[in-house]
């Protein structure tokens, strides 16, 4: 976005002139309208006033590389490369891309203000407007096969989980295999994807997370869905700060699982069942009971009469019976 620099200009919410940002910038007068218009287009609110300039009226929570490097832990900052874009097809996409080049060694991290491309589980469309949720990826290694991975989407959700209550966020459940709920809405959501074939006795995935952080209307969202400028609309929230906080929380339990795998996770992780103990049905039909947690490999339970049925992540989705 080539107006990103403008809109930090105006961010104090005061008046500016064409010429006094035109100087600052070192563009023309013409080129700042054009600027003005595309935000605008884009749906930030900024005022027109004859004669005097422009003032900025959405409250702006710009991205900062350096803040969010700011929040992180010492070993993070260090252990990561990260990335904030203004736009990308795909967060997760980038770092496929980004892996292409030689390995720095470091964990790429990328964050932008905006996806042109965000899917979700199932190929499915995430939506991403720009400038209003935290939409992040890693790209994780961990040396083993590909079973080691079992649970793996869960892990996130509880480092997602346990970073949001470290935020002040209460009521945070989870929905079985990847998504955050708070207030019984969906806030986030996680990708997992395998990149590539396994080498070496290498595995590496990417993971994606979504997080709804300022918006308050979404089109074509086909679930109940929350944010967090909803369920808690007296907090000033910053995604820079939420970034930190999430990514630190990740590589503590990206850590904590590829040396002693899922076991530590699981009460964890049931604690925050919002299945458990509730009539539950696969979406086509197939399969009906009562959610009785996970297992050890972070698979679904469900109670059908007698028989406690085993579901893997990818095979049905669940939802509580109405």
């Amino acid at each position: 976005m080539k107006s990103r620099a403008l809109l930090g200009l105006l961010a104090d919410g005061q008046v500016h002139s064409g010429e006094s940002l035109a100087a600052s910038l070192g563009i023309s007068r013409t080129a700042i309208w054009k600027q003005i218009r595309r935000a605008m287009d884009e749906g930030i609110r900024i005022e027109t006033i004859r004669g005097k300039g422009y003032r900025l009226l959405t409250d702006m929570d710009l991205l900062d590389q350096s803040h969010i490097l700011q929040g992180l832990g010492v070993p993070h900052r260090s252990a990561i490369e990260l990335m904030v874009l203004d736009e990308v097809d795909s967060t997760n996409a980038e770092i496929v891309r980004r892996r292409q080049d030689p390995s720095t060694g470091r964990i790429p991290v990328c964050i932008a203000d905006c996806q042109t491309a965000g899917r979700g589980r199932r190929g499915r469309p995430w939506q991403s407007p720009r400038g209003q949720n935290l939409y992040l990826s890693l790209g994780l290694t961990f040396r083993g096969s590909f079973a080691m991975l079992d649970g793996l989407s869960l892990v996130l959700g509880v480092a997602v989980a346990e970073a949001l209550e470290h935020q002040g966020v209460a009521g945070v459940g989870l929905k079985w295999p990847n998504d955050i709920f708070v207030g019984g809405s969906k806030l986030s959501g996680i990708l997992v994807e395998l990149q590539g074939e396994l080498e070496e006795g290498v595995v590496k995935v990417v993971a994606g997370i979504g997080m709804n952080v300022h918006m308050t209307d979404a089109v074509d969202v086909d679930q109940a869905w929350s944010s967090l400028a909803r369920a808690m609309p007296e907090h000033r929230w910053c995604r820079n700060e939420l970034a930190a906080s999430v990514i630190n929380s990740v590589l503590g339990a990206v850590d904590e699982f590829a040396e002693r795998g899922f076991g530590g996770f699981r009460e964890r992780w049931q604690s925050r069942d919002i299945f458990a103990g509730k009539p539950l049905v696969a979406t086509q039909g197939e399969l009906s009971g009562i959610g009785r947690g996970i297992d050890d490999s972070g698979n679904y339970l469900i109670a059908e009469g007698k028989e406690l049925v085993k579901v893997r992540a990818g095979e049905i989705s669940l939802r509580v019976q109405s």
